[in-house]
């Protein structure tokens, strides 16, 4: 099997179009093989070149309510009062560790986006 790097935007289009040759390729085959062998390298060049950044908490917060069918009423649980809810999210007020968690683990939002510093409350 000779595949070489992906160091180059000309070496990434190429190993995608090899890699739209190989889609119909069954698995544990050399063709498989190399149609495996070209998506990590490829998904390993785009993660450093395109990287794609988490959403802050309160946009995966309005995005899971949206997902979910929520209202800020049924935040009360994991944020605290009424306007506790209100302050979070209209970003008047930065998530504590008590309420990521709540989030987390009630609402199944991930942590990692729960616990970005949103520019508002950047030090």
């Amino acid at each position: 099997m000779d595949i070489a790097p992906i160091r180059t935007k000309r070496d990434h289009r190429r190993a995608l179009k090899e890699i739209e040759a190989f889609m119909d390729a069954k698995r544990g085959t050399p063709e498989g093989d190399r149609l495996d062998v070209l998506v990590t390298l490829v998904e390993a060049w785009e993660a450093k070149h395109y990287p794609i950044d988490l959403p802050d908490p309160v946009a995966a917060i309005k995005y899971h309510m949206e997902q979910q069918g929520l209202a800020p009423k049924d935040l009360v649980p994991y944020i605290g009062s009424r306007n506790r809810v209100y302050e979070v999210l209209n970003r008047k007020r930065p998530l504590t560790l008590k309420m990521v968690w709540r989030l987390h683990s009630g609402l199944g939002i991930p942590a990692e986006s729960l616990i970005k510093v949103s520019e508002e409350h950047a030090p």
